[in-house]
């Protein structure tokens, strides 16, 4: 099994590229399913979730092809092709390693008038229902049936007539495939108090690129008027506003200056307050953002919260950063109830943090020390990645499949701004 090792204490510097965005990649793989035509998506991440869905769309008959993607670029373009489907089954063995799995479940009922998916895994990070997926496709006419582990979706007389729904909380991947299933309703769909993340502003747009008419994009109240059919499109995925957050903070953990190639600053507003607020020096480029260190970091109070809130998926990066912030912070996690699992592991290398409820309490201190740490979920290993970056000897983290699933190439985007890092492999 792999493992990652860091040896702390390099100051990173230097231009740092950011990939296409895991969430965004996996909410517009399975637009695929909605149309026969070839479906091309440019900038798409090599990582592990993206070619876990690329095999799910295979099962049910997606034909999947690289275009001219040399192995040492980063990011890819793929054409994907649904000319007919094979099947309307998503099985378990393949929907468990991976939650976005569900989001073929509005898409294949859209098209085919029936879908069989897998009640879904991913990161063990609290209970993540799926009942607001269910709930909005039911409201749009689907009927849902729930047996053996399996979610049973079926369109009365073969196609959905849409409908209306008020989601009763935000929900990101509800509002994904509530929207994907609208595209072909026969009438239209109106969603309210849907998500608002950048990455269901992308999705809209490769929608209309495809041929989708939707009202409302990028505000809570999405109205989405049912086409019979939508064709083809060329669509490049956004940059990963999560990425760039989390090198944002190996800058500030650092002490270095790194130039992130390609983030957007207004898709990652409030992680920037939040770095700002902790004395980084942030400048907006055209083409990317510029981070560096300042004299000190300053403690922070922070509450996770749906979008353009400060992100739960943010969360750890943030944790690990200030435990050599100068002061107490406070991070309040208020979207899942189990997401402080890296706790522990940066315990063993000196952090200094009590969990209290859903809040931490993160005092900072003088230095850290490297150890063996365990990843338990994608983003709580990237805490501790950056945790080793900062510490005092060797850091080695174990469960390197957890990093794989959302960073594309990290040690070689480490390695070329300064860090002493490295993979290893028991085999």
């Amino acid at each position: 099994m792999d493992r990652i090792l860091i040896r702390g204490g390099k100051r990173l510097e230097g231009r740092l590229p950011i990939s296409g965005a895991k969430n965004a990649a996996l909410t517009l793989l399975p637009c695929a399913l909605l149309t026969e035509d070839a479906l091309t998506l440019a900038n798409l991440p090599r990582l592990a979730d993206v070619d876990s869905f690329g095999h799910l769309l295979n099962q049910l008959g997606v034909s999947t092809m690289v275009e001219g993607s040399r192995p040492e670029d980063f990011g890819r373009v793929m054409q994907l092709r649904a000319g007919s489907l094979t099947s309307t089954v998503a099985p378990y063995d393949i929907v468990r390693k991976m939650r976005a799995s569900i989001l073929v479940l509005g898409p294949l009922v859209a098209r085919a008038g029936e879908a069989t998916v897998s009640l879904p895994g991913g990161c063990a990070i609290g209970n993540r229902p799926i009942d607001l997926h269910l709930k909005a496709l039911e409201a749009m006419g689907a009927e849902i049936e729930l047996t053996a582990g399996y979610v049973k979706a079926t369109a009365p007389g073969g196609r959905l007539p849409g409908g209306r729904f008020v989601f009763p909380v935000v929900s990101v991947g509800a509002t994904e495939n509530a929207l994907m299933a609208a595209a072909l309703a026969r009438g239209t769909t109106v969603l309210e108090n849907a998500a608002r993340e950048p990455e269901i502003v992308d999705l809209c747009h490769c929608l209309v690129a495809m041929g989708a008419v939707i009202d409302g994009i990028g505000t809570e109240t999405l109205t989405i008027e049912g086409r019979e059919r939508l064709h083809g499109a060329t669509y490049r995925v956004m940059p990963d506003r999560i990425e760039a957050g989390s090198y944002a903070c190996a800058a500030a953990i650092t002490g270095g200056s790194l130039e992130l190639a390609g983030a957007r600053a207004d898709e990652m507003r409030a992680t920037l307050a939040a770095l700002r607020e902790a004395g980084v020096r942030i400048e907006e480029r055209k083409d990317g953002v510029l981070v560096e260190a300042g004299d000190r970091l300053g403690p922070l109070t922070l509450s996770t919260a749906p979008y353009p809130g400060f992100a739960t998926d943010m969360q750890a990066q943030f944790m690990a950063m200030l435990t050599k912030a100068d002061g107490a912070s406070v991070l309040t996690e208020t979207i899942f109830e189990n997401r402080y699992m890296h706790v522990p592991e940066l315990a063993r290398m000196g952090a200094d943090i009590q969990v209290r409820g859903r809040s931490a309490v993160v005092r900072g201190v003088d230095r850290l020390i490297g150890a063996p740490v365990m990843a338990t979920d994608l983003r709580a290993s990237m805490s501790l990645v950056l945790a080793g970056l900062a510490a005092e000897g060797e850091t080695v983290v174990q469960r390197v499949y957890h990093l794989d699933r959302g960073y594309e190439r990290l040690e070689e985007k480490l390695s070329a701004v300064g860090a002493d890092i490295e993979r290893a492999s028991d085999g």
